[in-house]
């Protein structure tokens, strides 16, 4: 069988910061997942009315759009405020996750790939953060490890 040594450092002396730091990583991978959705939401709910928000979902051929525009409303918020504090976080992931597919494959994906262009970059990014998020749950320094249970 074999072993593999860690990578050597290029500054061995930073050892002791990157190890005393690491405990944070996910952490900080899941706040700044949710915590920097939050304002498209709120952006959504105080400038777009469901009433110009819901066409634009049936217009994809999806049904029930008015429900679809609430539950975009609230994914992008409330489920992302979740995600940040790693509160309900697997279900937060589960539905941001989806969310975040389904704005890869019947909104972006046909503007390519790049944000720049509408492209679905972003979405993408999202989408697999959340993949993730939903498999880890809440990690050490969330509110679901304070309250004892995962959703």
């Amino acid at each position: 069988m074999v072993t593999r040594d860690e990578p050597k450092l290029i500054f061995p002396g930073l050892a002791g910061f990157y190890a005393s730091v690491a405990p944070y990583s996910y952490a900080l991978m899941r706040f700044a997942t949710g915590a920097i959705l939050v304002p498209h939401g709120i952006q959504k709910i105080i400038n777009t009315p469901i009433s110009k928000f819901a066409p634009n979902i049936a217009a994809k051929g999806l049904p029930f759009a008015e429900a679809l525009a609430y539950l975009t409303y609230f994914a992008e918020s409330v489920a992302a405020v979740c995600l940040a504090i790693g509160l309900f976080t697997r279900v937060a992931a589960a539905m941001v996750g989806i969310e975040m597919l389904v704005i890869v494959v019947l909104f972006q994906w046909q503007f390519g790939y790049f944000w720049t262009a509408r492209g679905y970059e972003y979405a993408l990014l999202w989408a697999l953060l959340c993949i993730a998020i939903f498999f880890k749950g809440g990690g050490r320094f969330s509110i679901d490890r304070i309250i004892g249970k995962e959703f």
